[in-house]
């Protein structure tokens, strides 16, 4: 008698996202509250330490168990502690490694300048992230770097910005850079992640 072979579904995709603050967490939260049919996992994870070296081993640690993890990056204090030339070793490594599920995403200074792409296009470069929080809060006059604020039920910071992402999706293309010689300028390349497939099919 042939015995029935098992056929498995197929594993469900599973995003990683690495960052070094908690607002990232936040938006992340809440864009996996909000949207019941995504059909892939997000996890998001800030580091037990934030060296570039530590973030660096975590992100090629979670590339063996995850489908994508992207590492988010606000270069305003890599700017502001000189640490330019140290990313720019590690992000050579990967390319050594060629560890193709490992995506980079630079914002310059911060995800504020993501929200403010959400209302304006502006090439406007913002050195330190309390200029950009300081540009949003002409369109989120309430706008609060707090978890109450970020995880509002029904009126969450995913729930605020939603309505307008497609606009900061559009705004956040405008501002991608060539190379890593000129990260010292106006950046946001949050579109990485979200024109991956299956966040691109439950947000439409």
């Amino acid at each position: 008698m042939r015995r029935k072979h098992k056929y498995l579904s197929p594993k469900k995709e599973t995003y990683a996202i690495i960052v070094d603050g908690e607002t990232e967490i936040w938006y992340f939260q809440m864009l996996k509250r909000n949207e019941p049919s995504l059909q892939v996992n997000i996890e998001p994870k800030i580091p037990q330490k934030k060296a570039f070296s530590d973030q660096y081993e975590k992100v090629c640690e979670l590339s063996e168990d995850y489908t994508k993890v992207f590492w988010i990056i606000d270069l305003d204090v890599v700017i502001a502690e000189s640490k330019i030339a140290e990313l720019k070793e590690f992000l050579k490594e990967f390319e050594k490694e060629k560890l193709k599920n490992i995506i980079t995403i630079f914002n310059n200074p911060c995800l504020e300048f993501w929200f403010v792409l959400h209302f304006e296009q502006t090439a406007r470069y913002f050195p330190k992230c309390k200029e950009a929080e300081k540009q949003l809060k002409k369109h989120l006059n309430d706008y609060r770097k707090t978890q109450k604020y970020f995880t509002k039920q029904n009126n969450d910071i995913y729930l605020k910005l939603k309505p307008k992402l497609s606009t900061a999706l559009q705004n956040s293309l405008k501002t991608k850079r060539e190379s890593l010689e000129e990260i010292e300028r106006a950046i946001c390349e949050m579109y990485l992640f979200f024109e991956s497939e299956q966040i691109k099919n439950a947000i439409e």
